[in-house]
């Protein structure tokens, strides 16, 4: 007898044979539900409100600090070169102090592999606390070298070592940050909680740029290179001592709290062949790799332009534009506060309209902007480079108060701190940290001060490509991890609407 259907792909199954679906519609509904669970109350997450502003502020201050302690050195790159290395070309020592600027992201996504992977497993919290209490030591011990003159070799031996120690701690604080607060928000929201993390970079930035500003205004550049230069480092220390405190007050996240209950049950076979770190790393490179990609390629392109506007630009200011060192910082933070007004209205945006489209407008405008922002830039005049800096700043927002919740959204709960550490801190270490280097090196052997713009545009085509392949998640559920929501009505209305429709 003639077969009454091919078997073709349902939503029951892959393959599966249509006329007997037809015969058995009960049998194939339980299947379906077997494979599909609705959901109960119980597994859905509502947020308390209290809780997860706690979690965002002590997050947000952690990368406030980190970039507070990134942000003194790179505005310091000019004394931190006449301190640190032997006498010679302005340039020679420029471009030794952004060496050792970027050493420190070599050892990034070493800290990441060990800080990533122990996070999915102890917990987020302790391993925030443990990278900002090793940042904190880092900075603040810059803060007591001696100079060249005094102890020669040993001075920038001494701070290269201290700043590995800088970037070992924070290959783990990005990836738990951003992870801590996505984790935290409710799925409708998390955009916008999101950009606060981002609100803590600027924040860092600004604090670091206002205070070598005033003390540059107020010691003068003699004093500055004397003894001047130490108190940034210092200052660092008692931030770090704060960050630590809110950091530990805190309970780690539910998704990772959930998780966690989840694996009490696992029998005492399972437990023995837990896996190693290696292991871990394995599994990440092996099975996430096409979100690793994406996310290399995603914060290669935010890395560069990121450090290019935000590191590099008062130097490329005082050293190809002759502006004073104080002069170029106050234009930076004049911008960065700005940013910091509008940064969150850009976290809203991305919960409304998508990651894809916020993301894709900043790649799009900094292709298309970085050409005529830096011909404004070399015009000179306090106008003119107000308005460069603004046309950068304004494409920089819309991927800053986005990435911070588009990138955990990439990985799944049981390697979402690994992954992420991972992937960010391989593309800060090749993209990032290497940016004012890069561009000082380019500048020098080609000769031309436009070469930031068309590094920036190039950054931006790699960012349109990898935002196009992205997926969109706003307003979704963390893969791995069960919905969260900010009511109980909230969460009421998403069973019933899974509820079956009455037939009569």
């Amino acid at each position: 007898m003639e077969r009454e259907a091919a078997t073709s792909p349902t939503e029951n199954g892959p393959e599966t044979d249509t006329a007997a679906v037809r015969r058995h519609p009960a049998l194939f509904r339980a299947i379906k539900r077997r494979r599909n669970p609705r959901l109960r109350r119980s597994d859905i997450t509502v947020t308390d409100e209290a809780a997860v502003k706690r979690a965002v502020k002590a997050a947000s201050l952690g990368n406030a600090m980190e970039w507070f302690d990134f942000g003194i050195y790179a505005y310091l790159a000019g004394t931190i070169g006449r301190v640190f290395f032997p006498s010679g070309s302005d340039t020679a020592q420029l471009l030794s102090s952004f060496a050792t600027f970027a050493v420190a992201f070599l050892v990034r996504p070493i800290g990441g592999m060990v800080f990533g992977p122990m996070g999915d497993k102890i917990g987020r919290k302790k391993v925030l606390a443990l990278t900002m209490i090793l940042m904190a030591i880092g900075t603040a011990a810059i803060g007591f070298i001696p100079s060249y003159d005094s102890i020669g070799f040993w001075s920038p031996l001494l701070l290269i070592l201290f700043r590995l120690l800088q970037g070992f701690s924070t290959g783990g604080e990005y990836g738990g940050a951003s992870t801590f607060i996505a984790e935290y928000a409710p799925d409708k929201r998390r955009g916008f909680f999101g950009s606060f993390l981002e609100l803590g970079t600027l924040a860092g930035y600004t604090g670091a740029a206002s205070l070598v500003t005033a003390l540059t205004a107020g010691l003068g550049s003699d004093t500055m290179d004397a003894w001047g230069w130490r108190i940034p480092f210092l200052v660092a220390a008692p931030l770090g001592i704060v960050g630590i405190y809110l950091r530990l007050k805190l309970d780690d996240t539910p998704a990772f709290l959930k998780l966690e209950d989840s694996n009490v049950h696992i029998s005492d076979a399972a437990n023995a062949v837990e896996t190693t770190a290696r292991g871990d790393l394995l599994k990440i490179f092996r099975t996430h790799w096409r979100s690793l990609v994406l996310c290399i390629a995603l914060v290669g392109a935010y890395n560069i332009t990121d450090y290019m506007l935000l590191s590099y630009m008062p130097t490329y200011l005082s050293d190809e534009l002759d502006y004073s060192e104080s002069h170029g910082l106050m234009i930076l933070v004049a911008t960065m506060v700005l940013l910091m007004l509008i940064i969150n209205q850009v976290g809203r945006l991305s919960d409304h309209f998508g990651r894809k489209p916020v993301l894709m407008t900043g790649m799009i405008g900094f292709f298309v902007l970085s050409t005529p922002a830096f011909l404004l830039v070399r015009e000179g005049s306090l106008i003119a480079v107000s308005g460069g800096m603004l046309m950068l700043g304004l494409s920089l927002v819309c991927l800053l108060g986005t990435m911070s919740a588009a990138l955990p959204a990439m990985f799944p709960t049981n390697v979402r701190y690994g992954s992420l550490s991972v992937g960010y801190n391989l593309s800060a270490s090749l993209f990032g940290g290497t940016t004012p280097l890069v561009i000082t090196a380019l500048i020098s052997v080609t000769g031309s001060e436009m070469m930031p713009a068309y590094y920036s545009m190039a950054a931006a085509l790699v960012g349109v490509v990898a935002v196009a392949c992205m997926k969109e998640t706003a307003k979704q559920p963390l893969e791995g991890s069960p919905p969260s929501v900010q009511t109980p009505e909230e969460a009421a209305e998403m069973v019933e609407s899974q509820a079956p429709t009455p037939k009569f």
